[in-house]
């Protein structure tokens, strides 16, 4: 309570909150805000009966179930960033850019990324159309209009990157992860009506057991989220002139989730591409795109096979990423550099192969996690039959994650504040 009276005292923090509260209020009223020729009731419709897109509706703020201005959200955005990062791994040149020139590199691959996510937007932006005109949800549009709402589409995703930057700015969490939490919590009040208004008495202990699994759910994501393995590093002294250095110690934490909610968005975007063939299948052959789209239809109806091809992705895109972003190989090299090392390890390839050691068990710890998370509403609907009652895990990562940086953030300004003072 004290420091929540402190952030409203200090001049320069309230302005903050209200400046990203602002800007958040900005982004809900443009996710109101549809485009033309929606028919509501086959949207909603489609969006109950369809997974992967429900998903993708988290990550837009919600403002894909009602074909807004800004269906597309930031996840345009995001997998621009996947990629650029996946292209660290080709281009060395790219790599030392983000990893070796510091502020500024990441500033110019930053600059890259928002490049790369208008063509991205615009493709997205068609396939979305395409997919919703083949289901009867959005008539079917003349050319003219069909470029006009890509172009809407896609500068309403440049928008939300443009505010998400803006908060960002303020210093008090990552603007693009705020605005995915906003989206997520927005739809809590609805959830919570629905959920009342179809309560039935005579399934009251199922309604208590999925309250005791939703809190061990939460206390599970946060464990896990806040799990690290700390490697202790010493430092060599050194003496330079009159004047020794070093004989420090510290340590190196390792998160048991390592890779966040990157693997969850690489699964889904590939579970997407079957979809995404089959419109484009209608080019050559209509009954060529028919028959894909029964058999995609199919795939995803089906609870038990969608869920473990799901969880079976989202491990091995945990692995994947993990690699990309950890590269055992450097960090040994820049502690033998700095004259650190890792007490009963030799320097050089042992440290190497100890710290890939611990990151693969790390890692599988964590990508089974992450799989549990992504198939948790499969799980609760089959286990209760009742499809209100689903924990999402991954908004629930989202939310949990997004208010401990959050939280950390504003701390750490805190903190600098009060050390300014004395």
């Amino acid at each position: 309570m004290n420091k929540l009276l402190q952030l409203f005292k200090i001049k320069d923090l309230r302005n903050k909150i209200l400046i990203t509260a602002f800007l958040l209020l900005s982004f809900r009223a443009l996710s109101a805000i549809p485009i033309p020729s929606i028919d509501a009731f086959r949207l909603k419709e489609f969006f109950s009966g369809n997974q992967i897109f429900g998903f993708l509706n988290i990550f837009s703020g919600g403002a894909l179930d009602h074909l807004s201005i800004v269906m597309l959200g930031v996840a345009p955005y995001i997998t621009a960033t996947i990629i650029m990062q996946l292209l660290t791994m080709i281009f060395p040149g790219l790599k030392a850019m983000y990893y070796e020139e510091g502020a500024a590199g990441r500033a110019k691959f930053n600059r890259w990324s928002r490049y790369l996510t208008v063509p991205l937007a615009m493709l997205q932006g068609y396939g979305f159309l395409n997919i919703l005109i083949s289901q009867n949800v959005v008539p079917h549009l003349g050319p003219f209009d069909l470029i006009k709402n890509v172009i809407i589409i896609t500068a309403g995703s440049m928008i939300l990157v443009w505010i998400g930057e803006l908060i960002t700015e303020q210093k008090i969490g990552n603007g693009i992860s705020l605005i995915i939490f906003a989206g997520i919590v927005s739809r809590l009040p609805s959830a919570l009506r629905q959920a009342v208004f179809s309560y039935n008495p005579e399934i009251l202990p199922t309604y208590l057991v999925f309250a005791i699994v939703a809190v061990l759910v939460i206390a599970g994501v946060v464990f896990i989220n806040e799990g690290e393995r700390k490697i202790p590093i010493a430092y060599a002294k050194r003496v330079r002139g009159m004047k020794m250095y070093g004989g420090a110690s510290s340590y190196l934490p390792l998160k048991v989730n390592q890779a966040g909610v990157i693997p969850i968005i690489f699964a889904i975007s590939i579970l997407l591409f079957p979809q995404f063939i089959a419109q484009a299948a209608a080019i050559f052959s209509k009954d060529l795109s028919l028959r894909l789209n029964d058999l995609v239809s199919t795939l995803f109806n089906n609870q038990y096979l969608y869920s473990l091809l799901y969880f079976g992705m989202v491990v091995i895109f945990t692995y994947f990423y993990t690699a990309v972003t950890f590269d055992p190989k450097e960090i040994s090299k820049n502690l033998q550099r700095s004259g650190g090392f890792i007490a009963g390890i030799r320097p050089g390839d042992s440290t190497s192969r100890f710290l890939s050691k611990i990151i693969n068990r790390l890692t599988l710890s964590g990508a089974l996690f992450l799989g549990l998370i992504a198939i948790l509403p499969q799980i609760t609907r089959i286990v209760t039959g009742i499809a209100i009652l689903t924990i999402g895990g991954t908004a629930l990562l989202i939310v949990v994650s997004v208010a401990l940086e959050t939280i950390r953030q504003i701390n750490s300004q805190l903190v600098m504040r009060e050390y300014e003072e004395i």
